[in-house]
């Protein structure tokens, strides 16, 4: 039986739209890294991870708070990425995705196994900032200020990459370096510098992700492993590649999963791999995938 009560299910979107903020970004991520570099990026999931766990270890070793962390780490995880991919990823531009996704899955799979060992398989906390403490009143139900936070920043975020991206010069260079990087070369400018800059800038916004992420969720080594599926999910209904559809795709997901949620429980934690399957099977490119 469905459970019909309009303040359930408008609360449960809502919160659910917490958790299409946090698809939206981890898959404008993935987008980037796939639409530019064509690269499956399976580690992603793991720089979403480690972005909380630095956020909690800037607080524990260094007392820097939470509105540091959020300036600092994603300059940490750009920077890690950036000595994945010069030393890693670049090797695999010009050979099958596959090789790209087993290379990135057995990073992931090493990255995880070696924060339980230093940190154990149990989850840590990371406090609320201060002024962010309390909650709004909706009429249908409270919403703490620090989710409020996290979907307007999130979406600003994620609009303004967009807007870099399609919208700018610097877009324009980056799109024509990975369709004609020989004519780019040809101009002056330094493909490989500017294909590095791509990949550290994609796990750079899932190390954003994680700093959001870490008063919501628990700082848990799985916390990567448990999202990014759900992310890929996201990112072949939006279509491979294309960065509003990410967008537009895992912010209505939350929504989505926030209605199953408030109406039908049981299939809330299925319910996005089911639309998943709707579309592969009506429009296999995605919802905003181009004609290949």
């Amino acid at each position: 039986m469905f459970d019909i009560n309009i303040n359930l299910i408008l609360g449960q979107m809502v919160l659910g739209m917490v958790n299409g903020v946090f698809y939206a970004i981890l898959s404008l991520g993935l987008a980037i890294i796939f639409g530019l570099l064509g690269v499956i990026n399976f580690a992603h999931g793991v720089f979403f991870m480690l972005g909380a766990f630095a956020a909690y270890m800037l607080g524990e070793t260094l007392g820097i708070g939470y509105w540091g962390a959020l300036v600092l780490v994603p300059v940490m995880i750009g920077g890690l990425g950036l000595v994945v991919e010069v030393v890693l990823i670049r090797h695999l531009y010009k050979l099958d995705h596959l090789y790209g996704l087993l290379l990135t899955l057995g990073l992931a799979l090493f990255a995880e196994g070696a924060i339980r060992i230093f940190f154990g398989p149990q989850g840590l906390p990371y406090s609320i900032p201060d002024n962010m403490r309390g909650a709004v009143n909706l009429g249908f139900m409270f919403l703490p200020y620090y989710r409020a936070w996290v979907v307007v920043f999130g979406i600003v975020l994620c609009f303004a990459t967009w807007f870099v991206i399609e919208m700018t010069p610097l877009g324009a260079k980056l799109r024509a370096a990975t369709d004609n990087p020989a004519m780019v070369q040809a101009f002056g400018i330094n493909v490989p510098v500017m294909l590095t800059l791509t990949y550290a800038a994609g796990v750079a916004l899932a190390g954003v992700g994680g700093v959001m992420a870490a008063p919501i969720m628990s700082v848990d080594p799985a916390m990567g492993t448990n999202i990014v599926i759900v992310v890929f999910a996201v990112v072949v209904i939006g279509g491979m590649g294309s960065i509003l559809g990410s967008i537009l795709t895992g912010l209505g997901l939350g929504l989505v999963e926030g209605f199953a949620k408030a109406v039908f429980p049981e299939a809330s934690s299925t319910v996005i791999f089911a639309v998943m399957v709707v579309v592969l099977v009506l429009r296999p490119r995605g919802l905003f995938g181009k004609m290949a």
